[in-house]
């Protein structure tokens, strides 16, 4: 039985990206169907668990058989939103912002970059992926004509509070954020993945360093 959205735990819902790779890797090399315990060899899971993640959106392998691979994979294609992308912007066009747009294959993973913004007049007018830079001064009229639904944060940790509040009176509530900024402590009704390059470091200089 299919359990509701609302009672699906994060810890499921961010396994499923991990789950769409492996299965991505095993369509590319050939692999039709696969069973729950082959399955949790490969991602160092268990097959319970795998079983009890999967059964959250409904019943796809059959006992004796395993699961099908393609459909699984569709499945989860569409699960994960990757069939119907969102439309995103990119505030903060540095290196950063640079290099997620030039290697990250957005459409790929649920979302169709549509805008790219800076406040620098060095940054301004320049192309990134035939996205032309605009100024932020443009933030507002941009999301009325576009409507985006994501933002990514590749901004000062300073500078956010004032955009992200401007990006909310826009509409927009999900955030990519590499800013450093608590989003959710002040807006708690936002979708925010955060990411923060520099605690996952210091994690594993911890666990390097305990390990010596």
């Amino acid at each position: 039985m299919t359990v509701k959205a609302d009672m699906i735990s994060m810890s499921v819902i961010r396994r499923l990206p991990r789950y769409y790779r492996f299965l991505y890797d095993l369509k590319q090399n050939g692999v039709t169907r696969i069973s729950s315990h082959e399955l949790a060899k490969r991602m160092g899971l268990t097959a319970s668990q795998i079983r009890q993640d999967l059964n959250c959106f409904g019943e796809f392998g059959q006992q004796g058989y395993g699961y099908s691979v393609d459909q699984l994979y569709d499945a989860l294609y569409h699960i994960l939103g990757v069939s119907t992308p969102s439309s995103a912007i990119l505030l903060g066009a540095g290196n950063l912002g640079r290099a997620l747009v030039n290697h990250m294959s957005f459409e790929n993973k649920g979302f169709k970059l549509v805008g790219v913004f800076d406040d620098s007049d060095a940054l301004v007018g320049s192309k990134i992926h035939d996205i032309t830079v605009q100024p932020t001064t443009l933030l507002e009229e941009f999301c009325k004509t576009h409507s985006p639904q994501l933002a990514i944060l590749c901004i000062p940790k300073e500078t956010a509070p004032g955009l992200v509040e401007r990006l909310r009176q826009c509409g927009v509530n999900a955030f990519w954020n590499f800013s450093h900024y608590d989003i959710a402590l002040r807006y708690p009704d936002a979708l925010v993945e955060n990411v923060h390059l520099g605690d996952s470091l210091m994690t594993l200089s911890y666990r390097l360093n305990r390990n010596e």
